[in-house]
């Protein structure tokens, strides 16, 4: 595979995950897109009226778009932190498989 064959796939690759991700938010008009906590919490409360949950949230943010932005630069960091590694790693193996310039 060329270099040029690999540039456009991985565009592709990029433009099929923006779209997978805006789909949804385009074609289901009116919906309410919450998580799975509100969900649990919805669900619970249905089965047990009276449950009382065991912890509070050390910070009660102002709005789920709050929330959303909070999610979402966790998960920025994460994949960050995971792609460094794997680089690192990519690294180190393509180093050591490559003879040393300095050896006789």
């Amino acid at each position: 595979m060329t270099k040029q064959n690999k540039k456009w796939n991985n565009w592709l690759l990029v433009l099929a995950v923006v779209v997978l991700a805006a789909a949804p938010v385009v074609f289901i008009k009116g919906a309410e897109f919450s998580g799975s906590d509100d969900q649990a919490e919805s669900a619970i409360k249905e089965i047990q009226p009276e449950y009382k949950p065991w912890l509070k949230s050390l910070i009660e943010l102002p709005s789920g778009e709050v929330e959303s932005l909070m999610f979402s630069v966790q998960a920025a960091i994460g994949a960050g932190v995971i792609g460094y590694v794997i680089g690192l790693y990519k690294g180190r193996s393509e180093q050591s498989k490559k003879p040393n310039e300095n050896s006789d």
